[in-house]
């Protein structure tokens, strides 16, 4: 779960607890099944708080449900900075962000299973996750790395490849992901304009701390 400042007094840290309970037990629907039609009977006694405390935090379950996509996009994108912190080219962060999140699919599938299932929604989203895409893409932009482009026609493109790799490491598991999403992030690099003998040396430079 995503880091925030401690609560500052017991009533803060017991209702930050609940609150917190609620989002992994949503996510943990999420990752299982996609299905947002739980009850929110059911919802409370995954999170084992009672059921009344469901409104204290929440207006309806559409609005959890929403939380925990959010929390789950937060985490990814946390995940991903720590990851590749260091990495000063546009190009090979992209790339390797694509190369990561196949790893997180065996590493962090309940994470992963939450974008899958739900991440479409939130592409233009002003959530964790699409900030920092789109801090990338401009930053590539500005560089002259990549194509001046709409960079929201570039974070759609990103997006929806993500999503695409993704679905793929969970329909067809016995595939290479490390070579899928390495193909799939060379031409993401091409799309973005970086000529294609460069694009194949970035897709395949090795990730931070895999050397």
């Amino acid at each position: 779960m995503p880091t925030s400042a401690p609560p500052s007094n017991r009533f803060e840290r017991r209702r930050a607890e609940t609150r917190g309970a609620l989002i992994r037990a949503a996510r943990q629907i999420l990752a299982e099944t996609g299905d947002a039609g739980a009850s929110i009977q059911t919802i409370a006694e995954r999170a084992d708080v009672g059921f009344g405390s469901f409104y204290n935090h929440f207006e309806s379950k559409a609005e959890l449900f929403d939380a925990a996509v959010v929390d789950a996009l937060e985490e990814f994108g946390q995940s991903s900075d720590e990851r590749l912190a260091g990495i000063e080219d546009p190009a090979e962060l992209v790339a390797a962000g694509f190369r990561l999140s196949a790893r997180m699919a065996d590493s962090h599938p309940e994470l992963m299973q939450v974008l899958r299932r739900r991440g479409l929604g939130h592409i233009h989203s002003d959530n964790g996750l699409t900030r920092r895409a789109l801090r990338d893409v401009e930053v590539g932009m500005a560089s002259g790395r990549f194509t001046t482009v709409d960079p929201t026609v570039a974070l759609s493109a990103l997006g929806g490849t993500l999503l695409s790799l993704v679905e793929l490491r969970f329909a067809r598991p016995e595939l290479d992901g490390d070579e899928a999403a390495a193909n799939l992030a060379e031409m993401v690099l091409r799309m973005l304009g970086v000529q294609p003998d460069e694009a194949h040396e970035v897709a395949r430079r090795p990730l931070p701390g895999l050397a």
